[in-house]
């Protein structure tokens, strides 16, 4: 089930007529990464102008057109002007009504722009519900207190930080209640987004004394959650087969046989079951049967064992008799393995010794809906990587080197990815003192392309090294910093 999410954040604090607020900003760029970790892609900005606003919901627009949920946040002073709610821009006029309406950004434009675009699901969050500071240069009545309710077209949802005609301060804290209460419960596994703004409700509530009750206008159509848990998100394959701990062998059935030396871990049960584990035994096994035997052949595998490794290195002609389903069931436990532990989390340090030659049948495009299913399940966490595997989108380093003592030998200075540098001391013991260059390690071309590859998490096929201090030959050896790496942070 693969979601498109499309998220506008924006934070304003720095205004030119109503002084500076302490939280928006914090609470722009905790909001955008909360919802970045929850599979969105997110546009941020901050301390916008009006015309810098109005340029964001352009671009929102246009990203809206490929998306199946879009979400607006806002973060800042909201101002109620004749029963309409406007987001105050950093520069606007607040002259009088008219001008602060005309150099704000219309929620009402927001509302519309995310209506137009006919997705699934809208959401609208306003932490903007601050007391209007010009209206002390205003006629104004009591009456227009804070924001005012809106209508939400079928399919929207609209949060505001406090209820209708009411005021939220801006917080004492790095963010403002209500931001801190969201971000407490946003991400929750599993939770409804009806549910989940019930939690932040509750929070919000205990947290200023009751003082400040958030509420929400809601049109929604259909379910929405901000974090499936992966059981929830994949639902081709059981629980126990994601979870292959809690997988129940049955020992009369032969691809369960299979399963069970395999997970030995001892060569002389693993080859022979891999042996075992002909074309008719993989016809007669259930989709998640074959799903944990492909789970446990690259466990093997990496465990070199002989029998595992044939496999996954011929696995074309030693799937070439069974449906398409088959096979995909197969190499999408294969591929599962790689990242996620017995408990479907994902690993901490994923198992990389055979992911090259497993990553290199990305290029049979008949293998094409197995790399999308691994691509769906790491989606969530995109934060960990510089690319997700199983896209195929292909990622350019650039590497800048100093020549060596002896010719064609390079000493390693720096990793270049989208203009930043990403080799970074990752085992604090092999820091060197101030002054002193760090101890380094010999190693081939080849060897440095496949450790940056693996660091990378990228398949070798996708990546491209550009040299920037020397012509590549294929004999250069190059100086690598011990403790170091391009892995993502």
């Amino acid at each position: 089930m693969s979601r498109r999410l499309t998220a506008l954040v924006i934070g304003n604090a720095d205004y030119v007529d109503a002084g500076e607020l302490k939280n928006p900003v914090n609470d722009a760029a905790d909001i955008a990464a909360k919802l970045a970790a929850c599979g969105f892609t997110v546009a941020t900005r901050l301390n916008c102008s009006h015309r810098q606003m109005d340029e964001a919901i352009k671009d929102f627009k246009g990203a809206l057109n490929d998306s199946d949920v879009g979400l607006f946040f806002f973060a800042g002073h909201g101002i109620q002007v004749d029963g309409d709610n406007y987001l105050a821009a950093v520069d606007t006029d607040v002259a009088d009504e008219i001008a602060a309406k005309h150099s704000s950004l219309a929620l009402n434009k927001v509302i519309e722009v995310m209506e137009k675009a006919d997705n699934a699901s809208s959401i609208i969050i306003l932490d903007a519900c601050r007391n209007n500071p010009f209206a002390r240069r205003w006629s104004r009545s009591m009456s227009s207190r804070g924001l005012a309710p809106v209508y939400a077209p079928r399919g929207t949802l609209v949060a505001y930080a406090t209820s209708p005609g009411q005021v939220a301060s801006d917080g004492s804290g790095r963010n403002g209640a209500y931001t801190a209460a969201l971000l407490q419960h946003l991400a929750t596994p599993d939770c409804s987004i009806e549910s989940m703004f019930k939690r932040v409700r509750n929070t919000l509530s205990t947290a200023t004394g009751g003082k400040q009750i958030s509420w929400e206008h809601t049109s929604l159509a259909g379910d929405f959650y901000f974090n499936m848990s992966l059981g929830a998100r994949i639902d081709e394959y059981a629980d126990t087969s994601l979870r292959d701990k809690l997988f129940v062998v049955d020992d009369r059935k032969a691809s369960h046989r299979v399963i069970e030396a395999l997970k030995t871990h001892d060569w002389y049960r693993q080859n022979p079951a891999i042996r075992e584990f002909t074309t008719e035994v993989a016809r007669g096994a259930s989709q998640d049967s074959l799903f944990v035997v492909g789970r446990n052949i690259y466990q093997a595998a990496c465990g070199w064992s002989i029998g595992a490794n044939f496999y996954l290195t011929n696995f074309m002609s030693r799937t070439s008799g069974l449906k398409p389903e088959q096979r995909k069931a197969l190499l999408d436990g294969m591929l599962f393995e790689v990242f996620f532990d017995p408990d479907a989390r994902l690993r901490q340090d994923f198992k990389m010794t055979k992911f090259q030659d497993l990553f290199g049948l990305q290029q049979h495009p008949d293998l094409k809906p197995s790399f999308d299913f691994i691509a769906e399940c790491l989606l969530p966490d995109i934060a960990r990587f510089y690319a997700i595997p199983g896209k195929g989108h292909a990622v350019v380093i650039d590497v800048t080197t100093t020549a060596g003592a002896k010719s064609d030998n390079h000493v390693l200075k720096s990793v270049h990815y989208d203009g930043d540098d990403i080799l970074w001391i990752e085992d604090s013991d092999y820091a060197s003192e101030p002054g002193e260059e760090p101890i380094r390690e010999k190693l081939s071309l080849a060897d440095f392309e496949g450790r940056i590859a693996e660091q990378m998490v990228v398949p070798a096929q996708l990546l491209t090294i550009k040299y920037a201090s020397f012509s590549k030959a294929g004999n250069e050896m190059i100086h690598f910093p011990y403790g170091w790496t391009t892995r993502k942070q």
